[in-house]
């Protein structure tokens, strides 16, 4: 990716994340970029080009994330891996509160726009490559079945916590708790 090209697409993921949907255009983008108007344009032309643009950057922002803090995860270590889970939920929704926001958006959005189904679809896919064999290495009988219950939570710990803050915000035992359900003894 040019470094043009990924300063448009975060600069987008920043007017999705706090101004919304609604407020992603071409123009906008140009001007969070600090480029000339014209520029995000000339690199995605319509903008479902954009929407596009903006999600595949927002999965590869993701995985990164994941993969960074999960990089001297022990194998087999499920209290590591509760830990390591719970402080990537505390990044997205603290520093990372915008990517997070802007992800929602587009999953929003995928409801009444089915063209983004698909690179939904694929993002967990490629989530999915990191998360399940560390599933499997814990000692999941079902990994696909399992990520997605965690995939589940993860989500619905981070609207909870976007929507409503909370002082004493404790990802870890929730992740617990549901590893604890599906996990052998």
């Amino acid at each position: 990716m040019t470094d043009r090209r990924q300063l448009l697409l975060d600069a987008a993921i920043r007017v999705l994340g706090t101004r919304g949907l609604r407020q992603l255009t071409h123009r906008a983008v140009d001007a969070e970029a600090g480029l000339p108007e014209g520029s995000a344009s000339n690199q995605f032309r319509t903008r479902d080009a954009l929407v596009a643009g903006v999600f595949d950057r927002l999965v590869e922002v993701e995985t990164v994330a994941w993969q960074r803090l999960a990089a001297d995860l022990p194998p087999g270590d499920v209290d590591a891996f509760v830990g390591v889970l719970g402080r990537l939920i505390r990044q997205l929704v603290g520093e990372g509160r915008v990517v997070t926001l802007a992800r929602h958006a587009l999953f929003v959005e995928a409801a009444v726009q089915p063209a983004l189904r698909g690179a939904i679809a694929a993002g967990r896919e490629r989530l999915a490559a990191w998360g399940l064999p560390l599933l499997a290495g814990l000692g999941s009988a079902d990994p696909p079945a399992h990520f997605r219950m965690l995939l589940a939570l993860v989500d619905g710990l981070f609207s909870n916590e976007l929507a409503c803050p909370e002082e004493d915000f404790d990802p870890e035992s929730a992740v617990a708790a549901l590893l604890r359900g599906i996990l052998p003894g």
